[in-house]
């Protein structure tokens, strides 16, 4: 037997479990997204990637995960943080992307999961969908009221921004949907400049083939045009997002609360440790293939952009990584060398039998700042 359910009361179910955000839509097809992400995946703006672009009409759909679905709720959580103070590493460091500081997925899991509970003591159905490519998160919270669209297309909700993690609850139960939230960025186009790579090639559109988030976790060939553009990220990407005027809300909100720092991590434990222990230490993350080469080959880059070249320890590192028995690291290594300026190193690598070893060592690649004024200085002592 069902009992008659107020929305309200699952609104504060929600609050009173760690969400900031809550709304309802109808649990009805996203035509407008279908054909959204059917076009930009024939413009093969999504650069391969999966996630919601691996099935566009079940992501989309969200009958066809629940067939008696009636109603979507949607709700929303925090993980912005106040900035790590800045420090002088004696080491280099990698910066991590918020989100992926922390699981915050699992907390939002847990306030849906509140909400969820009571549909079921109702006798409602009720499917909760967190980090699960069954449906796009963000248009779930537009249809829902949460927030509107960004330029960087992300979703702004009104006076916080969208430091937010998104996830969703189907169910059968018969709840009025919110109405959605007008756009609110105007003449805004901060985010659009702020880009190191202009991935944001028109309000709302990103070009996922220069997306640095996405290409920190792409199996494909990490473009050289945008190597320098990483700089220190070894795991996604904030610069959209730093600028954004409307997040500015949300660190005056959230200023003051204390969450476990780990916005930077070690670039040298990433290439010194064995693959049992990078997985263990950062298996959460989107590691393509799950395979720890690629999250060394982001090293690399990282090391190559921010690494200073007199370190006794890069110059091991990158000897190791010069005679790696894996082809696509050593030519990532020749990368980091040559940015280092440490060409010498490089001596007899013509003859290395790898097409991407030849390839980078034909590359044109431009010193890092450090490297100049160590260059400058033992030129100087020299004289």
């Amino acid at each position: 037997m069902r009992i008659l359910i107020d929305a309200g009361d699952l609104e504060k179910i929600g609050y009173r479990n760690g969400l900031d955000a809550f709304g309802i839509a109808k649990a009805e097809q996203f035509t407008s997204t279908l054909k959204i992400l059917e076009k930009r995946k024939a413009q093969g703006l999504h650069a391969g990637m999966d996630f919601t672009y691996r099935n566009p009409l079940r992501s989309t759909t969200p009958t066809i995960t629940m067939p008696d679905a009636r109603s979507l709720i949607v709700g929303a959580r925090t993980y912005w943080k106040p900035k790590e103070s800045l420090l002088k590493f004696s080491e280099p460091k990698g910066k991590v992307a918020l989100y992926a500081q922390e699981n915050h997925y699992e907390k939002l899991k847990e306030g849906l999961s509140a909400i969820a509970q009571e549909l079921t003591s109702h006798g409602y159905k009720a499917k909760v969908l967190v980090d699960d490519n069954a449906l796009v998160d963000r248009e779930a919270a537009f249809r829902a009221g949460v927030g509107w669209y960004g330029k960087n297309a992300n979703i702004l909700i009104p006076k916080r921004g969208s430091w937010f993690v998104l996830g969703s609850i189907l169910t059968d139960a018969p709840l009025k949907p919110d109405t959605p939230v007008e756009e609110g960025c105007g003449s805004c186009t901060k985010c659009i400049t702020a880009c190191p790579t202009q991935a944001i090639i028109s309000p709302g559109v990103i070009d996922s083939n220069r997306c640095l988030a996405w290409l920190v976790q792409s199996a494909q060939d990490f473009p050289p045009d945008f190597r320098e553009a990483l700089g220190d990220k070894i795991y996604g990407c904030d610069d959209c997002q730093e600028i954004c005027p409307i997040n500015k809300f949300e660190e005056r909100i959230e200023g003051e609360k204390t969450r476990e720092e780990r916005s930077t991590v070690s670039i040298f434990e990433i290439l010194e440790q064995g693959d049992q222990a990078l997985l263990l230490q950062y298996g959460q993350w989107y590691i393509p293939k799950r395979d720890p080469r690629y999250l060394r080959r982001n090293a690399l880059l990282v090391l190559g952009n921010i690494g200073v070249a007199q370190d006794k320890r890069v110059r091991k590192i990158v000897m190791q990584y010069l005679s790696s028995p894996d082809s696509m690291l050593r030519s990532y290594a020749v990368w980091a060398a040559k940015r280092l300026g440490l060409n010498v190193f490089l001596e007899g690598m013509e003859s290395d039998g790898s097409k991407e070893v030849q390839r980078e060592l034909l590359l044109e690649v431009k010193q890092n700042e450090k490297t100049k004024v160590w260059n400058l200085n033992q030129s100087q002592t020299k004289q």
